[in-house]
């Protein structure tokens, strides 16, 4: 019975040590694992990590499950390697500009980071200032204030809620002087009437700094940025769907063949150990929630739109937290036959068991993106062609909401906007 109790206890300290080091390796991208796992290289001497970047198609073991070999893994490789040269994306650019100037405390660093999570490709901030507040148990104008601070972060105009925002944020970096800098003010606040000052002597020089600022903030690294490497690739053939791990990038760890028996040692060999496992967890993570993912959306790796789907619903088939599932999906992509898509991407509440709001969002972006300049839609019409378009029942103020949260201006916004351009 004492031999049992003691296995036991063994075993729950094993995976409790594994679980430590496995939630920061489940929540870091890719691209960033790497030097996730140069941090415990740097403290322990009987371990070392091999980049997979370097070593390429010629390391690494396949996941339990997957069913390939390495000729099968070189080939689809060779897709992704194409995708892999590194231009510093948006959000490394952000991380880099963490510094003690704009915020001193651990707190307001640990609350930028928390914001950067939540902005878009495009420089938007595309999250909930009270969501933060509640996640990290501080007081939302604390957030707000700490977001208010990415106005004097590049590219100019990042971390905005809108583009009226945006504009703003750029305007205190433009180096406009006075009484310039106060009219260009005025006129934005004003934005819909920008018509109205035109009898000002400064208008036209006015008009011109607005004209200079950028919409979407993050335009240059949008267009600059390269694709990312995707955790897992999915490939649709005659026989089904294949998931598999694209380990070929993965890291991988060596422990070291020199063993001295010392507390010392025994103990680092155990951590390099513990990080082997806790890769392979996040492996074995990654891999079910592509099984999962395969399942629920079936449709669409036939070419068929996205279904609603919660994190709740893959957190309850894993018995896991759906926070735990977010940081898993977190920075993590999916390569298929339809291109590379965020794993986010595929969680999304729903209107109703057919249609998703994703792809509701999706219509009103490519009906805007289609319409008369000279007569923009508005929330109204937006919402007589989404109930057409999918037959559902809706109110026009969630039209207007997903208009919002799409960063996109009202119908007299955007006319004023089509002039200026």
């Amino acid at each position: 019975m004492k031999l049992r109790q003691s296995q036991s206890l063994q075993a729950k300290t094993k995976l409790s040590s594994t679980l430590r080091s496995w939630l920061p390796i489940l929540q870091s991208g890719l691209e960033e694992l790497e030097d996730e796992l140069k941090r415990y290289e740097a403290e322990n001497p009987y371990m070392e990590v091999r980049s997979g970047f370097e070593t390429g198609p010629s390391h690494g073991a396949t996941t339990p499950g997957q069913g390939r070999d390495r000729n099968e893994a070189h080939s689809a490789s060779d897709t992704i390697e194409a995708l892999s040269i590194h231009e510093p994306s948006l959000y490394e650019l952000l991380q880099e500009q963490i510094t003690h100037e704009l915020f001193p405390t651990p707190l307001s660093e640990k609350v930028a980071h928390a914001i950067i999570e939540e902005i878009g490709s495009e420089g938007y901030f595309e999250g909930s200032v009270e969501e933060i507040a509640e996640r990290l148990g501080i007081p939302a104008e604390r957030v707000e204030n700490i977001r208010q601070r990415f106005a004097y972060l590049e590219p100019a105009g990042v971390g905005a809620k809108d583009l009226s925002e945006t504009l703003r944020f750029q305007l205190l970096q433009s180096g406009v002087e006075e009484p310039l800098f106060s009219l260009v003010e005025r006129m934005l606040e004003d934005f819909e009437n920008i018509g109205t000052f035109r009898d000002h002597p400064d208008y036209e020089a006015a008009l011109g700094v607005i004209r200079s600022f950028k919409n979407p903030p993050a335009l240059e690294t949008l267009e600059a940025s390269t694709p990312v490497i995707p955790d897992l690739v999915i490939e649709t053939g005659d026989n089904g769907i294949d998931v598999r791990i694209n380990d070929i990038f993965y890291p991988d760890i060596h422990i070291s063949e020199e063993r001295p028996d010392h507390t010392f040692v025994r103990k680092k060999i155990k951590e390099a150990q513990d990080l082997i496992d806790a890769l392979q967890m996040r492996k074995a993570t990654l891999y079910k929630i592509g099984l999962m993912i395969v399942e629920l959306q079936y449709d669409f790796f036939h070419g068929g739109d996205i279904r609603p789907m919660k994190l709740k619903d893959i957190a309850e088939e894993f018995d896991h937290n759906p926070s735990t599932i977010s940081r898993a999906i977190s920075n993590k992509y999916l390569m298929c036959d339809r291109g590379i898509f965020p794993m986010k991407s595929f969680f999304t509440a729903g209107i109703d068991e057919e249609v998703s709001n994703a792809s509701i969002k999706a219509f009103i972006v490519d009906a805007i993106a289609a319409e008369n300049r000279e007569k923009p839609l508005s929330d109204q019409k937006l919402l007589e062609m989404v109930e057409e378009k999918f037959g559902v029942k809706m109110v026009r103020r969630t039209i207007t909401k997903y208009r919002k949260q799409l960063q996109i201006g009202g119908s007299s916004e955007r006319k004023r906007f089509y002039k200026l351009a």
